[in-house]
């Protein structure tokens, strides 16, 4: 097993929070810097050698703490072991609520320079994977997660988008092959499916759906019609598998705009069930 580095810069907090190692780098507790921003990491009670990672986006307004402390997220994914690594976004025009440059909001950070800048810090400091990687997020983290996925598919192993899809104007086309997993409340009304306009007209949120199709296209899928589709602990499934990494999932569940309950055993069982070698 590779040992964690040592020294100040690296050192393992002996406080257990949310059932998982929390570490933290340097005086400030629970906190890493990295390139041009922060991040704060849960590491598995098991840890597997490396260590594969879900680097999980906070929502409109949220932080990367607030990530660490839903205990189901964190324990649910460190019970897997896996590292849970939580960066911290940007406040808006530097005074606002912190969020993520995507879509009409980008500015300032180049936010897929910040998360591999992220991944090797960790992968330096604590051992885990820069391969077998996760980007996830919820609401503007799962926007985020959309619109780099397409733009750079191969920053990451897989994407899991939570509530949270394209803007309008969609991106007409993306970068493919991608593996990702659309999981979406069927009664969101923040982020509904058919989306939304917001700022009396200026913006639009996306229509999940829309949002498919133009992944399917980047998968290079021959049919709109899913590979299976199924019903199941009241869960409803799409699945289309276009070709050697290149699968599409998506899951509505019968609620609203919240991260819903067994997401993490539900994703670690979906990104298991097909091993990417890179």
């Amino acid at each position: 097993m590779k040992l964690w580095k040592t020294g100040a810069a690296a050192a393992v907090l002996s406080a257990v929070w949310s059932g998982a190692a929390v570490a933290g780098c340097g005086a400030a507790a629970g906190v890493c810097e990295a390139a041009d921003g922060a991040y704060h990491i849960a590491l598995p009670t098991a840890v597997k050698d490396p260590a594969p990672v879900v680097m999980f986006l906070h929502g409109y307004g949220g932080s990367g703490a607030q990530v660490l402390r839903n205990t189901a997220l964190i324990e649910g994914l460190t019970g897997r072991g896996y590292a849970v690594i939580a960066p911290e976004g940007r406040s808006r025009g530097g005074t606002g609520p912190q969020s993520w440059g995507f879509g009409p909001f980008t500015e300032g950070r180049d936010e897929g320079a910040f998360f591999a800048a992220v991944l090797a810090d960790a992968a330096d400091r604590f051992g885990t994977s820069s391969a077998q990687t996760v980007l996830a997020g919820f609401s503007a983290g799962a926007f985020m997660v959309h619109y780099l996925a397409c733009s750079d598919p191969a920053a990451f192993a897989a994407y899991a988008p939570v509530s949270g899809a394209f803007w309008r104007p969609q991106p007409e086309t993306c970068k493919g092959p991608v593996r990702l997993l659309q999981v979406h409340g069927w009664r969101d009304g923040v982020v509904p499916l058919e989306g939304r306009i917001l700022g009396g007209g200026r913006w639009e949120q996306g229509d999940v759906f829309a949002g498919l199709e133009v992944w399917r296209e980047a998968n290079g899928c021959t049919s709109h019609a899913p590979t299976t589709a199924l019903r199941k602990d009241g869960l409803l499934r799409r699945r289309w598998d276009c070709g050697p990494g290149a699968r599409i999932d998506l899951v509505l569940f019968d609620g609203g705009h919240t991260l819903p309950k067994g997401w993490a055993g539900l994703m670690a069982d979906w990104f298991e069930d097909e091993p990417v070698v890179r």
